[in-house]
């Protein structure tokens, strides 16, 4: 373990030091996103308001502000890059060094983003969460939050984050074959933002869509976190959820390297 720790620790360093270098596109999507969960949470107040302002689909204001502002840090530690990474790294001949080194591909690609993720939590999470627990005083007076329901949200974010580098390295290795990933990739954030229930909760969804869209690995990126952080799950769903999750993460696994076997066949560069 200590061999493995030593040979991709200088990937999480490096990711560490291209966030620091960076900062201000860091910045810029911190605040775009608390931007957006301001917009989104004027929007369903205006909803709530029309319904009469009591619960709309078992959520109450209170619980749709914590969705919002909850789903959208969720799916900003989630959020893997690594296609687009793939994609640019094949437009400029660049993979070919990867490939080269002693190292494996996709735990390489992995450490270089868990160095962002690190400081994404300390950076977004834990203060999210605090603003969100004293909102929840304030509106409600009584204290909401659970220690092991927090617990369990963090090893859901933990596969849901596996769950999302797969998903985006099946999505990479697609550049092998169209060499250009720019417009793909812009479909498949818009799709995954809509199925994982980042922009609406899959709660709101008609009940048959809901059902299919809950087993989809992609309710498993925000979703299913944040729904166990509220308590939303009895004790036996939440369990299950989590143990969906890790049966996607273990198909998923399998999957990218079946198609990475295929891939690795077809590379041709167009730099480098």
């Amino acid at each position: 373990m200590s061999k493995i720790l030593k040979r991709y620790v200088p990937f999480m360093q490096a990711g560490v030091q291209s966030l620091i270098i960076y900062r201000m596109n860091f910045i810029g999507f911190v605040i775009g996103g608390l931007i957006y969960c301001f917009v989104m949470f004027y929007l369903w107040k205006a909803v709530f308001e029309s319904s009469g302002g009591g619960e709309f689909f078992g959520f109450s204001m209170a619980d749709m502000v914590v969705y919002l502002f909850l789903s959208n840090t969720t799916t900003q530690l989630t959020y893997s890059s690594v296609s687009t990474t793939i994609g640019e790294e094949i437009r400029d001949g660049s993979i070919s060094m990867r490939l080269l080194k002693p190292v494996n591909t996709d735990l390489s690609y992995m450490f270089s983003e868990l160095g962002e993720v690190m400081i994404k939590v300390a950076v977004l999470l834990l203060p999210i969460i605090i603003g969100l627990e004293i909102y929840r005083f304030r509106t409600t007076g009584v204290i909401m939050f659970n220690a092991v329901n927090f617990i369990l949200y963090l090893l859901s974010v933990v596969l849901a984050y596996i769950i999302s580098f797969r998903v985006n390295l099946c999505f990479g290795f697609i550049a092998f074959y169209v060499k250009n990933l720019w417009g793909i990739n812009i479909l498949k954030n818009s799709l995954i933002g809509f199925l994982s229930g980042s922009l609406i909760p899959l709660a709101f969804m008609p009940s048959t869509l809901r059902v299919c869209l809950e087993y989809m690995p992609f309710a498993s990126m925000a979703y299913t976190p944040v729904m166990i952080y509220m308590g939303k799950y009895e004790v036996n769903e939440m369990l299950f959820r989590l143990g969906l999750q890790a049966v996607w993460a273990v198909l998923l696994y399998g999957f990218s390297k079946l198609i990475w076997l295929g891939a690795i066949k077809k590379l041709s560069v167009q730099g480098g």
